[in-house]
């Protein structure tokens, strides 16, 4: 085997060292000069490559720094940028050719105590430099969060203090006041609201002043005999359902969102938060304590029944104060067991004609919510940590319930602006965070806790 030039050296490490074995003169000719620290002249150990390209010994450098107290290289005096490595690649070279040369000036480093605590320096001088600069990184970036959150609240409470001084004014009084106590307008004005069908039967109630206590004693007979005159079946039990529902609550039930707010402000505001934190205990908290208020028409608008093409708006309004039948039943379960955040996007998705931009904010959010489940079901599968789910299940379940509890005694005692704030907080800038932490999911999925 021949030994050519110290282009061998990059191409194969080995065979230089094997030509050394065989020719040890021209190789210290061709290699100790290229392995030699600058400061020392001896050959190189721990060796530092600077930005400007000299190599020198770690401890020489050290020694450097500490003496001159300058960030720059004792060659040619150009300074150096950030925290110089160790060349590791030059490193193994160095061991492999010279490993008695180089174990030998390690021994010797080591005992030696003044170079001992210059390296130590060196290497503390390195870190502070390095907590810094991601400290000025963290900063910046505590700066720009602060803004934002900041900006956030003063358009969160511009937005309550616009809510509560305009749109709240302008919510039917009917949801907080007595049916008993409804005057011929307000009773007219409810049977308007049921659908454009139902101003057919206008006129009957205005000449007979029908107010509130005469509404509470109608019933199918009346309805169906003069001077209502309610002979279409379909209409007939559409407002006969409707009354028992005006008769249970003793107010008009909500038709929107901002009147459910209005009607039941601890309710809604609980909801909100709860539906994003565990939709599925949510739901079936509905299903137990709220039934025919609240999770009936939710299931309705989810899971609606099929229905033909020509069926009239007042019979698809009665059918939804109708028991589920058997294929919405297996629907919902499916829906609810697998992906319980696309029913929440259904139920927004039907009142885009009523709530225009506040249904489009539930609906991304409840998508960001299903990907960010997803992810965290996939991390729990790809560590082998599926095991650990009915336990983290039974934890989930303890802290919602805890939550709920102590929502429900300190309810009372919140004001109702700071209530307004993080309502419209978690209606309208929730989705905003969701994106966030969708991006960093998506983008360093290994960094994100379980």
């Amino acid at each position: 085997m021949e030994c050519n030039t110290a282009d061998d050296f990059m191409e194969d490490p080995s065979y230089l060292s094997e030509c050394s074995q065989q020719k040890p003169a021209a190789t210290s000719s061709i290699s100790e000069h290229e392995f030699s620290c600058h400061c020392c002249y001896d050959i190189l150990v721990n060796p530092t490559t600077l930005t400007c390209g000299h190599n020198f010994c770690r401890h020489c450098l050290a020694l450097w720094w500490e003496s001159s107290h300058k960030n720059e290289c004792p060659g040619c005096r150009e300074k150096w940028e950030g925290f110089p490595k160790i060349n590791i690649l030059l490193r193994d070279a160095t061991d492999k050719l010279f490993s008695e040369v180089v174990q030998r000036r390690r021994e010797e480093i080591q005992a030696n105590p003044k170079i001992s605590r210059s390296l130590l320096a060196f290497q503390r001088y390195g870190d502070n430099l390095g907590r810094s600069r991601t400290n000025q990184h963290k900063e910046a970036g505590f700066f720009f969060s602060g803004v934002l959150t900041a900006l956030s609240c003063v358009a969160v409470m511009v937005l309550v203090y616009h809510c509560s001084s305009s749109v709240v004014e302008q919510h039917d009084q009917l949801i907080s006041k007595p049916v008993s106590r409804w005057t011929t307008e307000e009773v007219v004005s409810w049977l308007e609201n049921l659908g454009p069908w139902a101003q057919l039967y206008r006129e009957p109630f205005q000449q007979e002043n029908v107010n509130g206590r005469l509404l509470l004693m109608l019933g199918d007979e009346e309805l169906l005999k003069p001077p209502y005159s309610i002979e279409n079946q379909a209409h007939r039990r559409a407002v006969v359902a409707e009354l028992d529902r005006l008769k249970a609550l003793g107010v008009k039930p909500p038709q929107n969102l901002w009147e459910y707010k209005a009607a039941n402000a601890g309710k809604s505001l609980f909801l909100l938060y709860a539906l994003k934190r565990s939709p599925r205990l949510t739901i079936f908290y509905l299903y137990l304590f709220d039934y025919s208020e609240t999770f009936l028409p939710f299931l309705h608008t989810c899971c609606p029944a099929v229905t033909h093409i020509d069926q009239s708006v007042e019979r698809t309004f009665l059918d939804t104060q109708m028991e589920p039948s058997w294929r919405q039943w297996v629907e919902f379960l499916v829906k609810y067991c697998l992906l319980p955040y696309q029913l929440i996007a259904e139920f927004a998705w039907d009142w885009l004609s009523v709530h225009y931009w506040t249904s489009r904010f539930i609906i991304v959010n409840a998508m960001l919510l299903s990907v960010l489940e997803g992810c965290a079901l996939w991390r729990l599968w790809t560590t082998a940590r599926i095991r650990t789910l009915p336990h983290k299940m039974w934890n989930h379940l303890w802290k919602m319930l805890s939550q709920g509890f102590a929502f429900a005694i300190l309810w009372p005692f919140v004001p109702q602006f700071v209530c307004n704030c993080l309502f419209y907080w978690a209606l309208y800038f929730s989705p905003i965070i969701n994106i966030d932490l969708v991006v960093r999911q998506l983008m360093h999925p290994d960094t994100e806790a379980l």
